[in-house]
């Protein structure tokens, strides 16, 4: 089992040097996810980074370096571990917030595990247990449903409400069957790209008993960012 399991959602407004006027109203998003990390690297060493990605189901190396620069400006980040190699911008998002959230914990390694965004639930399942096996820290990049307000980056659908309601239930109560049961077409209607990679942590944290140490849900511009850090009960 994973020694213990992080969230965090993956926006670039994150990085204070890409925030400008929203650093202050996501100041409290960013305490939420530094905690959260804290905890994690507290717990384990070596991290599994999961994320979804057009691209698909792949593994990223440890010291893989990519940057900001195609979300407004050139911040250099790095997956912990040895220097690797270089994918420069196309590093995908998930992985870009994580290395930018873990360069302050002094993570020794983590590498990163990409799906598809639509990859079935019973494939995400299946990574998750296999990626248990590892007893390392798991962290899990993704964000709710992007469509909350009028001038959410989706506009606004009424089903977003009630969809993240039943994440943060889950995440509050560190119950993985709750994300088990998201259903990928509602989750993808509501452009909700952390609905893949919540079931891979919930194939991961199967068969435990787990505590929510840490949690935030927040939804600044009408888009839902959970963070949260689960612990063995």
């Amino acid at each position: 089992m994973p020694a213990a399991i992080a969230v965090l959602p993956q926006p670039p407004l994150l990085v204070p040097a890409l925030s400008g006027d929203a650093a202050v109203e996501t100041e409290g998003l960013r305490e939420a996810v530094a905690t959260a990390v804290t905890g994690l690297s507290a717990a384990a060493d070596t991290w599994v980074v999961v994320g979804a990605d057009p691209g698909g189901r792949r593994t990223v190396a440890p010291g893989t370096r990519g940057t900001f620069a195609g979300y407004g400006r050139d911040v250099p980040v790095a997956l912990p571990g040895p220097a690797g190699p270089d994918e420069g911008a196309e590093l995908p998002l998930p992985l870009l917030v994580a290395a930018w959230a873990a360069a302050p914990a002094g993570v020794g390694s983590a590498r990163g595990e990409l799906v598809a965004p639509d990859t079935p639930v019973a494939d995400c399942l299946a990574l998750g247990a296999e990626l248990a096996g590892e007893g390392v820290g798991l962290l899990v990049v993704g964000d709710g449903a992007a469509k909350h307000t009028a001038k959410a980056p989706g506009g606004f659908d009424g089903r977003a409400e009630a969809f993240d309601a039943v994440v943060a239930a889950a995440f509050d109560a560190g119950d993985p069957e709750a994300l088990a049961r998201l259903d990928p077409d509602g989750a993808a209607a509501l452009w909700a790209s952390g609905r893949a990679p919540w079931q891979v942590l919930a194939g991961a944290a199967r068969g435990r008993a787990w505590t929510a140490a840490h949690r935030h849900t927040s939804m600044p511009y009408g888009v839902a960012y959970h963070v949260a850090l689960w612990e063995p009960a």
